[in-house]
């Protein structure tokens, strides 16, 4: 990818009583998204994801438009090559673990996209997981799951919505440093949502602060939390 690839939104909607009116950019570097319960995070990965659409608003991936309401763009989810770890993990319950990473696979014929779905499962550290179906696995392992779908899917974009969340304190500090290993090495943009510090600092990651629909302070990791702009944000990096 070149130095110069760019991610852009724009974006206006609302969401029940919250107006949710928001403007981010990234590169290469992880960006993570910090705010409050309620702040319109999630809503705001959704609507990246296609899962529901702004009033207003544009979307442009390395020079692709994802949508753009003033031209009547939108690429439906499966276009727009985002891999996209829901809160609520998204599995097809009618498939196994393995099934639903490969359903993520492009390319390859059904032995291949199993060969390379458990790999990944094995990177994850879910290969024991394989063959059962989601009603049978924990939340830390459905999460597993769907990180590896996701991550399979070789995206433009990475959007995570409290990836490691799910996961027990030891299997999320692993988890923790694959994922930031994965993204530096594939090179691949990444928007995070996260409650955790330490996913923040891990990621080495360009801060968003989001509260009550609005961005109220954005920065360099270490220089947010040097300035706190707010009380959430002062509290979110006192470890």
């Amino acid at each position: 990818m070149s130095p110069t690839w760019r991610w852009e939104v724009e974006l206006a909607a609302t969401v029940g009583t919250l107006r949710l009116e928001v403007g981010l950019a990234g590169g290469l570097q992880p960006v993570a998204l910090i705010g409050p319960n309620g702040a319109g995070k999630t809503s705001l990965l959704r609507i990246l994801a296609g899962a529901r659409a702004p009033e207003r608003g544009r979307f442009e991936v390395n020079g692709e438009m994802i949508f753009d309401t003033d031209n009547g763009v939108w690429l439906p989810p499966e276009a727009r090559r985002v891999g996209y770890v829901p809160q609520g993990f998204g599995l097809f319950p009618h498939l196994s673990a393995v099934r639903n990473v490969a359903f993520g696979y492009r390319g390859g014929d059904k032995a291949q996209s199993e060969a390379a779905a458990r790999e990944m499962l094995r990177s994850v550290d879910g290969a024991e997981v394989a063959t059962r179906m989601p009603a049978a696995l924990s939340g830390g392992e459905q999460q597993r799951v769907a990180l590896a779908r996701a991550l399979i899917a070789d995206p433009s974009m990475l959007l995570l919505d409290e990836p490691l969340a799910a996961m027990d304190p030891i299997a999320r500090r692993r988890l923790r440093a694959f994922l930031s290993d994965h993204i530096t090495q594939n090179r691949r943009p990444t928007l995070v949502v996260t409650h955790d510090a330490r996913d923040v600092r891990s990621l080495d990651a360009f801060v968003f602060v989001l509260e009550a629909g609005r961005i109220v302070q954005s920065g360099e990791w270490s220089k947010v939390a040097e300035a706190p702009a707010s009380e959430f944000v002062a509290e979110f990096f006192d470890l």
